[in-house]
Formats: C-alpha cells, structure tokens, sequence
C-alpha cells in the first residue's frame, strides 16, 4: 500500500513506519530540504528513510496536494497528518481553514477505499472524545471540517506516541518546542458515500388485472424496491424475519403468503388520518376502467377494510372513485385472505413486505418500514392460550437471536392495551387507527428495560361471522426489531446505500452494530411564519416535506414559538430545524443550502407567508 507522510518535522514518524513489509513510504515536509535537514536528527531519519526505498519530498503545501503528485502516482491508500499547525499564534479560525483546504486536497489523490489519519492534542478536534472537551466555538471542529470535503470520522483512539519506535514529537508553533502529546487523539476519516440525486422515478405494480405504474413520491425513492426481504438478502431484518417464522413454525402449522402484494389500495381509508396516508395518482393512460378494478379488487383484495364497501359498489353499479393510496399495513390482504375462508383452521398465514405511512421525524418515527403479519383462525374460547403461545414463541426467538449480538440483553413482555403505560410510540399510534387492540408487544434492551412497543395482537371475533372460529393477528415492526436487538440508534441507517452497513452482518448472522460514521455534526435553522388565516397547520405534511428536500437529513424539527398577533388575531409559528446525516458527511454549506430550499418549498407546498 501507498502511505502519504505530511507535516513532518524531524522525519522519526516516517522513519518508523518505513519498515512496515508491503507499504511504499512517501514522506514530505512543508520545508525545503536545507531547512528540514537542520532539525535534530532529521538527517539521519532522512537517510533511513532514502535507504529503506522510500520517497522524500519537500517543499509540499498540504493544501495543492495534486500540484505534488503527477495523475499516475496519486493513488494513496493512507495519508498521515500528525499535529497540523498554521504556525506561529494562528487561531483556531486559521487551523480550521488549513483543515479545510487539506481535506479539500486529499479527495484528489486519496484511494477510493483509503482512509485519512489526522493526529491533533486533546481538546483540538471537538468530538466528545476529547477529555476535557472543549466548547464548540473553540475547537477545531475537525468532523464538520471534514464533512465539507466528502468525508467521515470512521474511528478515534489515542495517538500512541510512546508505542511508535525512535518517534519525537517536534515543531510547535515553528519553533524548538514539541506538541504535548499527551492525551492527543488519532482520528481517522474515510470517503463518504455521495448525495442520493432523488430523480423522478416510477415504480410498476399490480392493479385488478393488469400491471400499472406510478410515480413514486420523492422521499420514498430510494426506498421503494429495496429488496431487504428477498432471498439472496443479508440485511438484518431479513434474518430476524426468517428467524421469526422459522420459530412460529416449530409451534404451529405456517403457509407462507409468497405471491407478490399488490403496494396500493384504492379508497378513503375510514379511521386513518388522510395526512398520514401517501396518496397515489395513476396518469389517464394507466388508470385502469371501473368494471376492470372492481373486477381485480374481488381478485386480488386491493381494497382494505377501512374503506367503503367496494364490492357492494360494484354489484349495484356505483362508481368507484379512482383514489389510491401505498398500502399503510398488510392487514387488508390478510383480512381479504380470511374473508374468502381461503385457509385452514390453527394454520398460521404468513405475510411480509414494507409499508408506508407519513409521519413526523423522530429516531424511531420511518415512513416505511417491513411488516411481519401473521394471522390464524383458532376455535372460540382458545385464542388466549393462541395469544400466549404466538408471544412464548416470539421471546424464544428474540432471545435466541440476542445470544449472537454481544451487549444486547432483550426483555420481550406482553402488556395489555387498556393498561399500557409508556407513551405510544407513532408505530403503536398508528395502529390504532388501524382497528381495536388488545395487546402490545414490547422489548426492551438495557438501559430502558421497560422496552419500545415493536407489535401488536388484536382479535377479531366477528370477522369470520362465525361462532366458533376467532381470528387472531399479531403485526410486527421488523424494522424497530432490528434497532433494537442490533443495538442501531437511527432508523435511517437500517436504508444506508453505504456497503459497509451490511459487511457486518454477514447472511443469518445479526451482530452489535458499530457506526462508522462517529459524531457526525448537526446544524440548527430556524425557519418562522405566518400560518394561513382559518386554516390549521398540517405538522406531519410540514415534516414530510423537510424529509423530501433534505434527503432525510432532518433528525429534530422543534416548535419554538408560537405567537398570536393582537388585533388581527393572525397566528405564527417558529421552529427549529436541526439537520444531521447519520451515514454520510453533511457540511455547514449544503445544510443551509437545503434550508434555504426548505423556506421556498413550504412556501409553494404548504401556502405559509416566511417572516
């Protein structure tokens, strides 16, 4: 491999990798020669280093490092820049923009797969690493400073000067006095994936009998067909899935809904909020005839039981309306299943697939996530010990699973829903638009043992208008379960298009999640303005489009005020919006770059005057 050495002032950091077998050593100063070779014992390390095979640079700016390096020698695997300094009394101003231009320089000669290591003293670079951390304003800010050049912080870990053979820190401030290394920090950066480019896209699926498409909404573009569930998948909520069924199976009889679910409903969801719902529009020439998607909804049971009584429609010839929707839950095609008798009595029926739902942006809030759906007719008067052997059954497994993810200890508890504590999370809201709850599953993971609802059980004792059949279906958040037992704080990385998410779960293995994106910085705006008279403002539409303009960089929108005017009664609002990638770098320029888009945006979208 090709190591870049820069800054060095005596050569002895150079001189002790040199030896290391398979690395080409290129070591450069910022000095000329004649000056570099009067430090003490810069020579001799010169030498050793000339002797060794290496290269020696001087006179190399740190910020034009491609001026240095023709095209066919830039390739570095790993660039060094130990204790970088303006010089002289430079200010933290100075050595930020120094940072700057040197992140900026090694995006044009560092390897795809390389890594940049950047020694600074305690307190220098901000991150909650240093010990004393220094406050904000005063540090280097070394991870927003990367962040402008495409960059991450992978890993941080104390320098190690006393560990590196014949090493002498040298050069303070230009002059005879070393850096105090002590407590000083290696922190190591690699390339950050690119900005998603989120280009109008549209997405096929299955109407009544014939295929149609849709255009996709643009904050779901890059989550729309995945494919985590699919057989050849690695990704951990593949794994607990088939964990999960695998385990039902041992207890029960499971048929495996395989086919293809139709993604869109048709209808006015009755109980759901419309503004929590993605409505569809199919162009004219897609849009199936009234006759062909009463036809397929008797089919393919497009339609949920929240709307209108389409197949009545149809029958006394009403038109039905050509409203649809992305499926909020896979209980439709389920009750669709039950409604044709379409199984047997104790069988489990099986369904998966992602749902969609508009909601407001929290660390665990998703506007799609994969649903595990299960469902099984059981006799009258036995669906409390069904109940009991579906949860039994799901705490084998989750504990089962945890055993292969060091520092996890999960608690699985059944509560019922009449006295359930612990505020809703918007999963467990949610569903109760859906229908009636008896029972929420929750697991719980230290430190907050008390747990997050991941699942609900409901029954249903008319649905088959039956007397001696009861229908019982339990509804898992697979998504939620892989935070949880994975030890992975932000839904969004469970969508990362960064391959190194999934390296670390190698197929049917789940392991404790490590980040390789640390400390990454936020950057707070906030945005105040006049809301439109007579109207009530739609808060979950106001999220959803921050999540569309900004990529999902929105981690926190916060109301901060909200001011009637005396006399005309108009009312404003004013929130903070705080902006922070989760695994990739996201500069101070871009975020106030997808601010300013923001306040145009809610302009045109949400009809809201800007203060």
């Amino acid at each position: 491999r090709r190591v870049l050495l820069l800054g060095e002032g005596n050569f002895s950091f150079s001189a002790a990798l040199c030896g290391a077998q398979g690395t080409h050593v290129v070591a450069t100063c910022y000095e000329s020669e004649r000056e570099a070779a009067g430090r003490g014992g810069a020579a001799r390390s010169i030498r050793r280093l000339r002797d060794s095979g290496a290269e020696v640079v001087f006179s190399v700016d740190c910020t034009k490092l491609k001026e240095h390096f023709p095209p066919g020698n830039r390739e570095f695997d790993r660039i060094y820049f130990n204790f970088p300094h303006c010089g002289r009394k430079a200010g933290v101003v100075k050595n930020r923009q120094l940072l700057a231009g040197f992140f900026q320089s090694c995006a044009e000669v560092l390897a795809q797969e390389g890594e940049v290591h950047v020694a600074l003293c305690n307190g220098q670079g901000g991150t909650p690493a240093d010990q004393p951390r220094r406050e904000w304003h005063n540090s280097w800010q070394i991870v927003a400073v990367a962040a402008g050049a495409g960059f991450i912080l992978s890993d941080v870990h104390p320098f190690g000067a006393e560990t590196i053979d014949g090493y002498k820190c040298t050069g303070y401030r230009s002059q005879d006095k070393s850096f105090c290394v002590e407590g000083a920090l290696n922190h190591i950066f690699t390339r950050s994936t690119a900005p998603l480019c989120f280009t109008p896209m549209s997405c096929k699926t299955q109407l009544g009998s014939q295929k149609v498409s849709f255009q996709v909404p643009q904050v779901l573009v890059d989550k729309i067909d995945r494919g985590f569930l699919e057989v050849n998948s690695s990704h951990p909520v593949r794994t607990i899935k088939e964990k999960l069924s695998a385990g039902l199976s041992q207890a029960f009889p499971v048929h495996n809904i395989s086919s293809c679910l139709p993604l869109l409903h048709q209808g006015h969801p009755d109980g759901i909020f419309p503004s929590n719902i993605f409505w569809i529009t199919l162009s004219p020439a897609e849009a199936p005839s009234t006759e062909e998607t009463s036809q397929g909804l008797a089919n393919t049971a497009l339609l949920s039981h929240f709307g209108q009584d389409t197949d009545k429609n149809a029958q006394e010839g009403c038109p039905i309306p050509k409203q649809f929707y992305l499926r909020p839950s896979l209980l439709p095609h389920a009750r669709a299943i039950i409604k044709k008798r379409a199984f047997s009595p104790g069988t489990l029926q099986v369904l998966s697939g992602p749902v969609f739902r508009k909601c407001r942006i929290t660390p665990h809030s998703m506007p799609v996530f994969h649903e595990l759906l299960v469902v099984v007719a059981v006799s009258r008067g036995t669906e409390s010990s069904c109940i009991q052997m579906l949860v039994d059954n799901i705490k084998t497994t989750v504990n089962s699973l945890h055993q292969g993810v060091s520092g996890i200890k999960p608690s699985v508890s059944l509560q019922e829903a009449t006295s359930f504590g612990a505020e809703l999370n918007d999963f467990a809201a949610f569903e109760w638009q859906l229908g009636e709850i008896q029972h929420f599953l929750c697991v719980g993971t230290d430190p907050d043992p008390s747990g997050s609802c991941v699942g609900v059980i409901r029954t249903a004792p008319d649905e088959l208008k039956s007397s001696e059949l009861v229908v019982v279906s339990a509804s898992l958040n697979l998504d939620l379960l892989a935070m949880l037992l994975c030890g992975i704080s932000d839904w969004r990385m469970l969508w990362t298009s960064d391959r190194r998410f999934l390296r670390q779960f190698p197929e049917g293995e789940l392991r404790l999640f490590k980040s390789f994106s640390l400390y990454p910085p936020s950057y707070e705006h906030d945005v105040s303005f006049w809301v439109p008279d007579g109207e009530e403002f739609d808060e979950v539409a106001f999220h959803t489009l921050a999540r569309r303009v900004s990529g999902e960089t929105v981690v926190s929108i916060q109301l901060r005020d909200n001011f009637q005017q005396p006399g005309t009664g108009r009312r404003s609002l004013c929130y903070r919006v705080t902006f922070q990638a989760c695994d990739r770098a996201l500069g101070c320029r871009e975020a106030a770059e997808m601010q300013l888009h923001f306040r145009e945006e809610m302009q045109q979208h949400l009809g809201v005057t800007l203060r």
